[in-house]
């Protein structure tokens, strides 16, 4: 493959996003995405691909698997790929610090709840309903990107 056709290819499927269109998107994403890689990956291929269109199929999967060879959280490296190729540097930045930052300050905020109020029966029922709603989001998230992809229809 043509390295200058490559480049044609992803230029003319992405359509231009401004950089705070992106950023809200990333903010977003952090903010909702928890249930593991394969829930995050199906969340920004269903935003990214089918709902925006901001990125090809193609491209998302050829993406995917390069960040699934590499070392380390695939669904992190496909965040700031992505960001990158929307924005180069900057844009990677953002999208790499937003996917983590928000569930990281979650986290925080849940520990010290849990800490501070743990042994309160309200706070135990609190966290014993989250654990249902997490396994329910990872299992369908695992069902979706196990599914065959829907027929494609002729255009």
């Amino acid at each position: 493959m043509n390295p200058a056709n490559t480049q044609q290819t992803v230029t003319a499927a992405a359509p231009a996003v401004s950089f705070w269109q992106a950023f809200a998107f990333w903010l977003k994403l952090g903010c909702i995405s928890f249930g593991g890689p394969a829930g995050q990956i199906s969340i920004m291929h269903q935003e990214l691909v089918e709902n925006r269109r901001w990125i090809s199929e193609r491209r998302f999967l050829h993406a995917l698997n390069y960040c699934m060879l590499l070392p380390g959280p695939e669904a992190q490296q496909l965040a700031t790929y992505i960001g990158w190729l929307m924005h180069r540097t900057w844009g990677g930045i953002v999208a790499g610090a937003l996917f983590v930052l928000p569930s990281l300050l979650l986290l925080i905020g849940l520990s010290w709840v849990y800490i501070a109020f743990g042994d309160m029966p309200l706070v135990t029922g609190l966290f014993y309903g989250i654990k249902p709603a997490v396994t329910a989001i990872v299992v369908q998230a695992a069902h979706r990107i196990g599914s065959p992809p829907p027929p494609k229809t002729p255009p």
